[in-house]
């Protein structure tokens, strides 16, 4: 078995998630990890045992046996330099949504990654979802017939809403929904969106930042089906980062819906009232088990380049998402349908 080192810049909620699945797998022959708090730094080395801790992410860059990094930081804004930085460097990339924050950035990345030999992929989690992984195949094996229209419908809670919108300008179709597109888009593949509108509302947020509540991203495709797809981020505060979704697809033969709102493990107690365990898009460590998709995400793009095999999410797609998602936005606030392709 091929072993190689990794290398994660950011270890906060989600780096944290993948710095623990990568401590002790076989294929991990050493980690190095990287963030700007040392409070966290230090509490993620103590889980962890990397081979290094710096505060500093070029030191990682400068590693020559580091073959891969994931990179894992706040704000969104730092995901174009920091990984045009790490592909330069010649290592391979795994970088959290969004890829950049322009159709160009992520061109030029692609560009490199291409150019460089390396692979560089983008966390879109929900692909490994097994539920949502079910409805892909029910789809691509015909079990309800030729698709007609499809819905999915996320909300999550204002505390993670507030957390998001306070580091960053970005809509709900941006940070939210963009999940699901993405899971729609692969769903329905080899099918191509040809028009996108949106409407948006804002009441919550507005009072204290210009960020929505909640987005409507309506698809037409190629073929005639229907994608919609709603994200909201106001729902009251709950279990922590606790994410509902319901998810309908109508086929010409058949239908499918699956609630993946969490709500089949409820916890009720004096002190915190219901609570949803397992409840968030990531999912949550269990004692020796993990349960949620961000694992199996993270042990797959290590296995990609171990074992040079292709990757399940291609940058190229995340940056067709990134072209709906900017789409959706200026629908919204034109109130009119936006043609795909855009010249962007």
């Amino acid at each position: 078995m091929r072993q190689v080192s990794v290398g994660i810049i950011g270890v906060g909620w989600v780096g944290g998630v993948r710095a623990n699945a990568l401590a002790d797998h076989p294929q991990v022959r050493a980690l190095h990890i990287c963030d700007i708090r040392q409070d966290r730094l230090a509490e993620v080395a103590g889980q962890t045992r990397p081979t290094s801790a710096v505060e500093d992410y070029r030191r990682l860059l400068e590693n020559p046996d580091i073959d891969m990094v994931y990179v894992c930081t706040t704000p969104e804004s730092t995901h174009y330099p920091i990984t045009r930085d790490v592909l330069l460097a010649g290592k391979h990339v795994m970088v959290e949504k969004p890829l950049a924050q322009t159709t160009a950035e992520a061109d030029d990345l692609i560009a490199i990654a291409n150019r460089q030999g390396l692979k560089l992929s983008v966390g879109y989690s929900q692909r490994f979802n097994p539920r949502f992984a079910y409805v892909r195949k029910a789809i691509q094996e015909g079990m309800i017939g030729e698709p007609v229209t499809c819905l999915v419908s996320r909300n999550v809670t204002r505390e993670l809403g507030t957390k998001v919108t306070g580091r960053t300008r970005l809509s709900p179709a941006a940070m939210e929904a963009t999940h699901d597109i993405d899971f729609l888009m692969w769903c329905l593949q080899p099918r191509k969106p040809i028009r996108v509108f949106s409407q948006a509302s804002g009441k919550y947020m507005k009072q204290f930042s210009e960020t929505l509540d909640h987005q409507w991203v309506m698809i037409t495709m190629d073929d005639g089906t229907t994608v919609n797809v709603g994200a909201g981020w106001i729902l009251p505060l709950g279990y922590p980062n606790y994410s509902h979704t319901w998810i309908e697809i109508i086929g010409t033969e058949g239908s499918l819906t699956v609630d993946d709102s969490h709500k089949e493990v409820s916890l009720n107690t004096v002190a915190h009232g219901i609570r949803y365990p397992m409840s968030s898009m990531p999912g949550e460590a269990v004692d020796h088990v993990y349960a949620g998709p961000m694992s199996a995400e993270t042990l797959h793009f290590l296995d990609a380049v171990a074992r040079d095999r292709g990757v399940l999410v291609k940058a190229e797609e995340a940056r067709a998402v990134m072209d709906i998602y900017n789409a959706a936005d200026i629908a919204a606030d034109r109130h009119e349908a936006v043609a795909l392709p855009r010249n962007s």
